[in-house]
This record gives structure tokens, C-alpha cells and sequence, in this order.
């Protein structure tokens, strides 16, 4: 048997398209809607998104054969602490970042996840989807009573904000739970961990089934040992990584500095615990996808086997052009997003198997290289120490991989 040998041959494809939907936090979030006095509704960038991801299915005749949301689909908590948390001992203390910015609300449940939901409902039974809980999705961002604020100022500056932490996933489950409709009985949808905060899927395309697992925000132990069963039932499958947090912007593996569940938690794994314990060992594992902290990134290393982990980091939550546009004036952390997306185009049937990256805005229907003004409107914020040569390169790039065929078989081989 070959490492794909899983099932009868047929003739490969030319290639696919993997969507991944970045941080999709402040279209959804309620403050950026009319109702509140917002110059638009925000949430309309989001559903025209999913729209174009719709519309571009390969059951709908495009090249679409796999979608991933990576994490923080909503914006706000629901309550102070999480329960799990506090009956552990964890304190709740105020934190005027948090509370500023953050502050739990009812509208969470009213307003955010059903705007998600709806917008997902648009390709719902229709391609395998893979969506992973964001440090925004957990019940609660609160501050410990060890680890309280530096400062007084109302500011996510990381000196100002202190530590804060994520804890409670039943919100995520109640949208994005193995239960729910998106997922309850899809023939691809083959695992799940924690009620499906950490799932996993398969999917065919380009002569080669895949298999994807998506894994929460600083995924804990537990998440790490059952992602390694699932691998495990699923040998010599190439393997996309779906986390929330993984890079950062300038392509490190450190988590945001207010932002690291394991300071707290010893069950919990920032992106650098992660890939020692787990994403360097398993060999299956050749593309990791992130959002959370904002900008793009793009790194190679390699794992234990020595073969090649590309890791590949798209968030664009802090974009403010639109709000701009509409003469309306935000400060980060008050981005929209602008309708910024990320496809990766597989071309697996030429002498190099790569993928094609490209960025693209489904509100101004365009590439980050068709648009004039790209490196102006972004560079200054989110990679300052690039040229714009530099910061337009890391939006449209190819990632070679010279290793696939050796490590999955050919093309066409199950």
C-alpha cells in the first residue's frame, strides 16, 4: 500500500481551492452595526463572504472544495467567568481594557452568533467546513486575581491590558458544536473532541484525500492526545492544522503578550508548546492555517522527520478603511475588516505540487494586487518594518512542495 492507499483509484483533478475566513470578530460584533450607530452594518462584509465562497463551491461549478473559519466569529463574552474556571479556584479581577472593550454582554447571544450562524447557513451541507473556537468564542475574557492589570488605562496595550484569559466553550458548541445542524450527520465530519471544539473532517480533491483538524485556542492536553488518535485512525493522509493562534506577524511561534491561556491553565499550550508537543511529531501534518494576531506571516520549518510544515498566518480584523470611507473614525482594537479573505489554490498535478496564495476582498471585489492603495491603507499598521514591495509579496506568494509526492504518493492513488 502506498500512504494513500485508501480506496479505488480515479483520475485526478487539475486542482482546488481551500477558502480560509480570517477573524471575523468585528463584522459581527454588535457595536458595528446600525442599531448602534454605526455607519453601516458590518456583518453584511461577512455574509457577502460567505456568499462568494457559496457561489464558487465546486457543487456550485467552482473550485472551492474546502472552507475554514479560523477562530474569534463573534466578539464579545457573556459572562465574567466561566464556571469550569472559577470552581478551580480562578478569581475574576477588573481589568479596564476588558471592560472597555470586552465587557460581557447579553448581546453576544442576541446579536453575534446569530449573525454568524446565518451567514454560515449559506454553505451549510454543502462543503466540508472546519470552523475552530477564537479566544473570542470562549463564554469569558477575564483577568485573574494573580495576574491583574499593570495599569489603570482603558488601553489593549499590552502593558496596560494585563493577562487575559479565554475559559467556557458552550457558547462555540451552541453554534458550532458536533450537534449542531452544520455538522450532525455530514459523512465528513469524522471526530470530534470537547462536544466539538476541536473536530476534524475529510475531503477530496486534487486526486488526494485530506484530512483536517481544527483544535482550539491554546488547545489543551486532552486536545493535543485526541488529535493524535485522529491521525492515528487516519495513517499516511496529508494533514491540514487548523488553531486559532500559531504566529504571530513576524512569523514566530509567540502568542500575543496579553493573550496565553497556558500562564494560567498547566492544561493549556501556547503555539510554541504546541508545536513541540505535537505539530513537529507527526509527520501527516504539512500545512498549519492561523488568524488572531493581526497581519500575515508565512514560515517553513521542519518537523522531526525532517520533511517540510508550512505555517501560514491571515488576519485582517484590524482593517478600518470601509469605516474610514464612511467617514467614521476607529481605533484599533475597532477594525471591520473589509472584506478581506485568504484562497489557497492547490496545483498538485505539475512537476512541483505548490499552492497559490492569494488575498482577496469580497467587499471591493478584488486582489490585493489589483488594488492600488493596498500597501498605503495596511502596511503602516500591521508589518511597519516592510517595504511595500515586501508587504504586497506576503499577501500573493506560492509555497512549493517538493516533498508531497514522496510523503502521500502520487496523485490519484488511494
Amino acid at each position: 500500500m502506498t500512504p494513500n492507499d485508501h480506496g479505488p483509484a480515479r483520475e485526478p483533478e487539475s486542482g482546488f481551492t481551500v477558502a480560509v475566513i480570517p477573524d471575523a470578530q468585528n463584522y459581527v460584533s454588535y457595536d458595528h452595526q446600525a442599531a448602534e450607530g454605526f455607519p453601516f452594518d458590518a456583518r453584511e462584509q461577512l455574509f457577502a463572504q460567505l456568499r462568494y465562497v457559496a457561489e464558487n463551491l465546486r457543487s456550485a461549478g467552482g473550485d472551492i472544495a474546502f472552507v475554514t473559519a479560523l477562530g474569534d466569529q463573534w466578539n464579545h463574552p457573556s459572562v465574567p467567568i466561566d464556571a469550569a474556571h472559577a470552581a478551580r479556584g480562578y478569581r475574576y479581577v477588573a481589568n479596564p481594557a476588558v471592560d472597555a472593550f470586552f465587557a460581557p454582554t447579553e448581546k453576544t447571544r442576541s446579536v453575534e452568533m446569530p449573525t454568524v450562524r446565518t451567514a454560515f447557513e449559506t454553505i451549510a451541507g454543502k462543503v466540508p467546513l472546519c470552523v475552530v473556537p477564537g479566544n473570542h468564542d470562549f463564554d469569558a475574557l477575564w483577568t485573574d486575581s494573580r495576574f491583574p492589570p499593570a495599569g489603570s488605562a482603558a488601553s489593549l496595550r499590552a502593558e496596560d491590558a494585563g493577562m487575559v484569559f479565554a475559559g467556557g466553550l458552550d457558547n462555540f458548541r451552541a453554534v458550532f458544536g458536533a450537534g449542531t445542524p452544520f455538522f450532525e450527520n455530514q459523512p465528513w465530519y469524522v471526530a470530534a473532541h470537547d462536544g466539538g471544539a476541536d473536530s476534524a473532517q475529510l475531503f477530496e480533491a486534487g486526486g488526494y484525500r485530506f484530512l483536517s483538524i481544527g483544535l482550539q485556542f491554546n488547545a489543551p492536553n486532552a486536545a493535543l492526545d485526541w488529535a493524535a488518535s485522529v491521525l492515528a485512525d487516519h495513517p499516511g493522509l496529508p494533514t491540514i492544522l487548523m488553531t486559532h493562534d500559531f504566529l504571530n506577524a513576524r512569523g514566530e511561534h509567540v502568542p500575543y503578550p496579553a493573550s496565553d491561556n497556558s500562564v494560567i491553565d498547566p492544561e493549556s499550550n501556547n503555539s510554541a508548546m504546541m508545536w513541540e508537543k505535537f505539530v513537529s511529531r507527526h509527520d501527516q501534518i504539512f500545512l498549519v492555517l492561523c488568524g488572531h494576531q493581526p497581519g500575515q506571516a508565512h514560515r517553513t520549518d521542519l518537523n522531526v522527520a525532517g520533511n517540510e510544515v508550512h505555517q501560514v498566518l491571515a488576519d485582517y480584523q484590524a482593517r478600518w478603511q470601509t469605516a474610514k470611507d464612511a467617514g467614521f473614525t476607529l481605533a484599533w482594537p475597532h477594525g471591520v475588516g473589509d472584506g478581506w479573505m485568504r484562497l489557497m489554490r492547490f496545483e498538485l498535478g505539475g512537476d512541483v505540487p505548490a499552492i497559490e496564495v492569494r488575498t482577496y476582498s469580497t467587499h471591493l471585489g478584488r486582489y490585493s494586487s489589483e488594488v492600488p492603495e493596498y500597501a498605503e491603507w495596511y502596511r503602516p499598521f500591521e508589518q511597519p518594518a516592510m517595504t511595500d514591495a515586501e508587504f504586497r509579496a506576503a499577501e500573493e506568494f506560492v509555497i512549493p512542495l517538493p516533498d508531497f509526492r514522496r510523503r502521500f504518493g502520487a496523485a490519484g492513488v488511494r
